[in-house]
């Protein structure tokens, strides 16, 4: 701009570096509400709480190319350049080549999008705050909204935000699910969310942090998960704990042997033959719920494809499960199932073994490098902490659930924002507050 004394009528003052930090934390704020709220809050129990709608559809469209746009005019391309992975490509690689053999690839290739929209979304949550007061603002602002929008509706809305009982899970009656699909995505957010209430009490956001946290903690107990309830101290205490003492060093160790012994402690009673004989001797009613019934016959299945896998959203709800022969003493129907509740086994019958192995460097090793490579500075350890306990959460939580690649499932993007913030974490120095 030639003038600067003047302006004429059709010119514009360019926006100081106090607005645009404002204009992006609103921003990011909004962003990360909408994925965690949807468009579509207190949806009926069934069926259509799983799948998308028209409102939803053009809403996650609509965000993801307001992303694009916040990510093109808003942020250090530097930055968002430093965001790829070349395991997280690799990962996407094999996720496009199970899109190419589904059973209906522009159906998996819709559902691919949605994911899509869901790792922009996360990259803008994360590069957009301009300092980590800006997004402790963000994860305050957007979490209370989530929280306490759910707390209003077991008064408003008690027939939808808690569980009826009804349909074919009548033992979740009860149980709270808040502005969510169901209790077991509820519980695993609200965990997310007293995480990020941690995080803002350690930066000393202490009455809003405390709030969330404390919030957070009594509505995920009310979802009635004593998994996820047990999951999350143990997550703090796995994290913050190394810390304290000194040996911070220690913590990729402790992840990788929790995760070791979580998968013996689940699928290893299932594949393993010694531990499955020594699980019948000690306590045969070891089930969880059902599940290893489950993951035994996904092993079968898996052992059919190993390499590719069936296809993206060509496995779970299609005519070849639903019409399959279920034996009378299996202790579940997988005829009905949406998902394996175990998302490492649902990536290698998806997508095949060799796509496992990519997702356990991206998701595991890879952050843990990352979180050892974080500067030791002040604001950068607590971002650190707090995305590793994220992970740890979620990685474990993954061993019962299934949400890995899976649209705009808010575990899953909470699940991203710890693997991609550790990555930031370990790159990019924040400052406490910028004047801009």
């Amino acid at each position: 701009m030639s003038n600067t004394d003047r302006l004429k009528k059709t010119e514009f003052a360019p926006l100081d570096g106090t607005t645009l930090r404002q204009i992006s934390t609103v921003l990011a704020t909004v962003v990360l509400a909408i994925v965690l709220i949807s468009f579509r809050p207190f949806q009926p129990e069934g069926p259509a709480a799983e799948g998308g709608d028209i409102v939803n559809q053009i809403g996650f469209g609509s965000l993801g190319l307001l992303a694009i746009f916040s990510l093109l005019t808003l942020t250090d391309r530097k930055v968002v350049a430093m965001m790829l992975s070349p395991w997280w490509l690799i990962v996407f690689g094999f996720l496009a080549l199970s899109v190419l053999h589904a059973i209906d690839p522009p159906s998996a290739a819709r559902a691919a999008l949605f994911t899509a929209i869901g790792v922009l979304v996360i990259v803008t949550v994360l590069v957009l705050p301009r300092d980590a007061e800006s997004f402790t603002t963000v994860l305050l602002v957007a979490g209370l909204a989530a929280v306490l929008l759910s707390y209003a509706g077991l008064a408003l809305f008690p027939g939808t935000a808690v569980h009826s009982g009804a349909g074919v899970e009548p033992q979740h009656a009860g149980l709270w699910r808040g502005a969510f699909s169901h209790k077991n995505v509820a519980g695993p957010v609200m965990a997310c969310l007293s995480f990020a209430g941690l995080y803002a009490f350690r930066r000393g956001r202490r009455w809003a942090g405390g709030t969330l946290l404390v919030l957070a903690m009594i509505f995920m107990v009310n979802t009635g998960s004593k998994t996820t309830a047990g999951l999350v101290p143990l997550s703090i205490v796995l994290v913050a704990l190394p810390g304290i003492v000194g040996m911070r060093f220690l913590t990729p160790l402790i992840f990788l042997t929790t995760m070791v012994g979580a998968t013996l402690a689940t699928l290893g009673i299932v594949f393993i033959g010694p531990l499955k004989d020594l699980v019948q001797q000690v306590a045969p009613d070891l089930t969880y719920t059902g599940r290893t019934a489950l993951w035994d016959f996904l092993g079968g299945m898996i052992a059919q494809k190993p390499w590719f896998g069936y296809g993206y959203e060509s496995f779970w709800g299609t005519p070849f499960i639903y019409f399959m022969e279920q034996p009378f003493d299996r202790d579940w129907d997988i005829r009905g199932s949406v998902h394996g509740h175990n998302g490492y086994l649902d990536i290698a019958v998806l997508m095949g073994l060799p796509a496992l192995a990519a997702c356990l460097m991206a998701f595991w090793i890879v952050p843990l490098v990352d979180y050892m490579r974080t500067p030791r500075l002040k604001e950068n350890i607590y971002l650190s902490d707090f995305f590793m306990m994220i992970l740890l959460f979620t990685s474990l939580n993954a061993f019962l659930e299934s949400f890995f690649l899976r649209r705009v499932d808010p575990v899953w993007l909470f699940f991203l924002m710890a693997c991609l913030g550790l990555r930031m974490a370990a790159r990019v120095r924040f400052p406490s507050s910028s004047a801009g």
